[in-house]
């Protein structure tokens, strides 16, 4: 084999308990269908130029040299219940390369499979593809996507469907729900082991539970404000897709916003709400809340510790109100904001909600100085509330529109280029998958080539739910 891995396989060192040896089950007829080649030289691959190869590898049908592959358990909260065992069905990994983790989705049964299939169609696999590497692009915390490889198997849902794989790159696959399960089964032992893998390799700097929990908290609070400038809603934030580095993972049922509304849903299995756009904050606040009761066993379950975990949990709504507040105010060019910005943040908010804006493209008109052909200008409030943002912006020294060029991006992956491509890659066109990865590297550069994709969706074009990946 001429692909070499530089593996170490440092999670599979730990207790056989925190996962399950699984080789991939190899496919029927794997042809590559995209390689990350510039992430492979990141992660230290000696790689071959041979698409025949990269197939069979990133398929699970050769297991490279020095893997050792795994399925993780975890356990996790699930729309607020609890699962107790959950565990990779779908995925393994194979190791970790350069620090990161390597793991293959979609790559058979595992004991974790709950009578599943274990595998993916291409949907899914291409969706996370693309969407995951417009997050990097859009310089948020997220897992990367390495490889993109058609089976040559179908895999049925409601229908036939193609099946495929995708290579996914994590700082790790360490959840919130990893860290209940031990809590759960009472092991303390294999829940101090964790604790102090994950210390090790994400916190170097911590020496106990709680500055661990202070740590984690402050990773989510910047993750989730960050989504929030973005219009991003994620879709289903249990504990069990909640990581402990603090990167975006697991690209179901998520999209990004067109108009705006702070109740936006999209996913098709949250029925109530829970994960709207608007409750994303608080949704990340209850997930930490699980991780602090699954780490109070570390500290004896004692009354201080009890105490002082309360205290660091209840500290995120501000450590969040803060992020976010940056974080809109940077989209309106203010450098320095106060707590004060936040009511002329809220008050363009609420002019967006009642004019049906879409998100993107009105904090780009803003930074383009072309807010005056946007619907914007139609509200009663508006007059007032641009005057009152460009007495912010004279009272600074900074370039407002450098800095709404950094926050505010010209292309997102809207959903319904995201639909459309699926639609002709299960057709056998790959071409607008490349398209769009394309058009999506360089989100804050505006391009003519590209301009299609910074226009919102017809109505007959628009996505009103996104579904799980399975």
């Amino acid at each position: 084999m001429t692909l070499q891995i530089p593996f170490e396989n440092t999670y599979a060192a730990l207790p056989e308990r925190l996962f399950s040896r699984q080789k991939p089950t190899p496919v029927r007829s794997p042809k590559l269908i995209a390689y990350n080649a510039a992430l492979g030289a990141e992660l230290g691959f000696k790689e071959t130029q041979d698409e025949t190869e990269l197939a069979q590898v990133f398929s699970g049908s050769v297991l490279p040299d020095g893997a050792d592959p795994i399925a993780q358990l975890y356990a996790g909260h699930q729309f607020g219940n609890w699962n107790p065992q959950l565990g990779d069905g779908r995925a393994v990994l194979l190791g970790e390369s350069n620090g990161y983790d390597i793991q293959l989705k979609g790559s058979g049964p595992t004991p974790f499979s709950r009578r599943g299939d274990g595998r993916a169609w291409m949907g899914p696999v291409l969706r996370e593809y693309v969407m995951s590497e417009a997050m990097h692009a859009l310089r948020v915390p997220t897992t990367r996507a390495l490889a993109a490889v058609a089976t040559g198997e179908e895999v049925f849902r409601e229908r036939p469907l193609p099946g495929a794989v995708l290579t996914r790159v994590a700082s790790s696959h360490i959840r919130v729900g990893t860290f209940q399960v031990l809590a759960a089964r009472q092991d303390l032992d294999g829940l101090r082991a964790l604790f102090e893998f994950a210390c090790a390799r994400h916190y170097p700097h911590v020496s106990d539970p709680a500055e661990f929990l202070q740590s984690v908290i402050k990773r989510q609070a910047d993750l989730v404000a960050h989504w929030m400038s973005f219009g991003f809603i994620h879709g289903v934030m249990n504990t069990d897709n909640c990581t402990i580095s603090g990167e975006t993972i697991d690209y179901g049922p998520c999209a990004f916003m067109d108009e705006f509304h702070p109740g936006k849903v999209f996913s098709s299995i949250d029925r109530n709400g829970r994960y709207a756009y608007g409750n994303q904050p608080d949704i990340s606040v209850w997930n930490m809340a699980q991780l602090a009761t699954a780490l109070l066993p570390l500290e004896d379950n004692s009354d201080s510790a009890v105490a002082q975990f309360t205290d660091v949990v209840h500290n995120m709504p501000d450590l969040i109100r803060t992020a976010w507040r940056n974080r809109f105010a940077a989209k309106l060019g203010i450098a320095k904001p106060a707590q004060t910005d936040e009511q002329l943040i809220s008050r363009l908010l609420s002019i967006m909600t009642d004019k049906r804006s879409d998100f993107t493209n009105t904090f780009r008109s803003l930074t383009e100085d072309t807010w005056q052909i946007t619907e914007l200008t139609s509200s009663t409030e508006w007059p007032a509330w641009l005057e009152d943002w460009q007495t912010h912006l004279e009272a600074q020294p900074e370039d407002p529109k450098e800095i709404m060029s950094k926050a505010n991006p010209v292309r997102i992956p809207r959903n319904h280029n995201v639909e459309a491509m699926i639609k002709k890659a299960v057709d056998g066109d790959y071409g607008p998958f490349f398209a769009l990865n394309t058009a999506l590297s360089k989100p804050f550069e505006r391009s003519s080539e590209f301009q299609r994709y910074t226009l919102p969706p017809q109505p007959e074009e628009t996505v009103t739910q996104t579904f799980c990946g399975t």
